[in-house]
């Protein structure tokens, strides 16, 4: 099938990943994927949640917002609390990025981790995770350089994106047209060293062969190492290096 901007069916969007493009964060990146656009921050607090407290670890959270007009049309800014969709996304930014670290050589300190969506044009979350891992290697560097920590807790990367079958015809890197009119759609959150994090797989319209599915995940496992291979790039600019 022809896809609305020409790419391969097995081809990622347009990516660039910019660090620190302002703001007073301990790490930031801004993260573009064709018409998505989601501004990541780390912050760090020498502080953990109550249920941490005395244990020697740490903890790092993710939160997420869509700016209003990131949207086609105006999306009401949640001032009553997040919603069902806010909340199962920031829970999956937090554990996917949990993954990358060792939480007892983090200490008692906690990383934030916001992921506040510019524009929006499909695959907010997984964006939100592979910038926000940037943002969050970024911040762990900073600490080490000022003598905060010995050496970074950093144990692996951690990246993520989307695919599905639209038309039948698997696809990387859903565009919005294409989530929206998708028979399945998948986000998959996948380590540097190949492990699966997360898959989150929906079907609307028909069901998937198992068949389907292991052809989607080779499509998503090349996908996730070429933003793997961004991600070390970039914060090999910046004098990070990663595992």
């Amino acid at each position: 099938m022809q896809r609305r901007d020409g790419r391969a069916p097995n081809e990622l969007r347009p990516l660039r990943i910019t660090l620190d493009p302002f703001g007073f964060a301990e790490g930031a990146a801004l993260i573009e994927m064709g018409g998505t656009r989601v501004l990541c921050a780390a912050s760090v607090e020498e502080s953990v949640p109550p249920w941490l407290r005395g244990k020697g670890q740490g903890w790092v959270t993710g939160e997420y917002s869509l700016l209003p007009r990131s949207t086609t049309t105006r999306t009401r800014r949640e001032r009553n609390g997040a919603s069902g969709r806010t909340q199962e996304i920031q829970r999956l930014i937090g554990r996917a990025l949990r993954v990358a670290l060792d939480m007892q050589l983090l200490g008692d300190r906690t990383i934030t981790i916001d992921c506040d969506v510019l524009q929006a044009d499909g695959g907010t979350r997984t964006a939100s995770i592979t910038g926000g891992y940037v943002a969050l290697a970024l911040a762990l560097h900073r600490l080490v350089e000022s003598g905060t920590l010995h050496r970074s807790p950093l144990i692996q990367q951690v990246a993520a994106v989307s695919a599905g079958y639209v038309g039948g015809v698997a696809l990387l890197d859903l565009d919005y047209s294409e989530d929206s009119g998708a028979e399945l759609d998948c986000n998959v959150v996948q380590t540097g060293g190949g492990g699966l994090v997360e898959v989150q797989c929906t079907a609307e319209g028909r069901v998937i062969s198992r068949n389907e599915l292991d052809a989607l995940l080779d499509l998503v496992s090349d996908g996730t190492g070429k933003l793997l291979a961004a991600q070390r790039e970039v914060l090999a600019s910046a004098g990070v290096h990663v595992l």
